[in-house]
């Protein structure tokens, strides 16, 4: 099997490879970093599969898919990306597939499962015991392109995170990541994984809020575990939601 991974950034091209190879370990993987090095691969060899980024520094992947498709219409063409605002788009373009940043090795497994590639392998992977750490293990990380170079930082380290410069600095483990995203997309790409936009400039981790009080002209305000120096405001039409769900937490 020959399976091509296109990604502008290497850490992520070395994780997904990584992945896949303990599924498919006889697979030929090759690497590509741009939309022109993504045609010229399929212009030069037939792929099985090929990962695609969405968003390569060149040329933007749902640009790429026809033409790939007109190049080797057998070839499944599987987009890969941060962000799930693609997914309408993937389905419209006719991919075979769409897959999330961090990689989830189960999800991975059910994909090529479907087409019956690795049965085999990815069955001895399906009948191990399956522990939460391991279910959540492709989704327990974050890439955060920061100065030049992407940085993997554990979700559950992430105590908030608020816009600044537009762009938003991520707060972790005592350390604070620029990136140039909207809080939005940081909201999107975190949904379901217990964050609150506790105010227009504030995305926090439920699990890390250590003190909510009054504050100022009878508002609320929190306090995060490692960063209690910092008073985060919130918004007054969001402390009623606030409230209910840091007591469930």
């Amino acid at each position: 099997m020959r399976i091509a991974v296109i990604d502008d950034e290497r850490p992520a091209r070395s994780e997904l490879k990584h992945q896949l190879l303990k599924l498919l370990p006889d697979a030929l993987i090759e690497e590509g970093e741009s939309g022109a090095q993504a045609l010229e691969m399929a212009g030069e060899g037939e792929y099985d599969l090929f990962f695609l980024d969405i968003n390569l520094g060149d040329i933007n992947g749902t640009v790429l898919v026809n033409a790939l498709k007109k190049m080797q219409p057998d070839m499944k063409i599987i987009f890969v990306t941060a962000y799930s605002d693609y997914a309408v788009k993937a389905f419209e373009l006719g991919v075979e597939d769409y897959i999330m940043k961090p990689y989830d090795q189960r999800r991975l497994m059910k994909m090529l499962q479907r087409w019956d590639y690795g049965k085999e392998k990815t069955r001895r992977v399906e009948e191990q015991p399956v522990s939460a750490e391991t279910v959540w293990e492709g989704m327990r990380r974050v890439a955060i392109n920061t100065e030049g170079r992407t940085v993997f930082v554990e979700i559950c380290d992430i105590a908030y995170i608020e816009t600044y410069n537009r762009g938003c600095l991520i707060h972790a483990a005592g350390d604070e990541y620029y990136e140039g995203k909207t809080i939005g997309e940081y909201e999107r790409r975190l949904k379901g994984m217990g964050f609150f936009r506790s105010q227009k400039s504030y995305l926090i981790n439920l699990n890390k809020v250590k003190e909510l009080f009054l504050w100022k002209n009878n508002s609320f305000a929190l306090k995060m575990e490692g960063y209690e120096k910092n008073i985060l405001p919130v918004g007054r039409e969001k402390i009623k939601v606030l409230r209910q769900l840091l007591e469930r937490v």
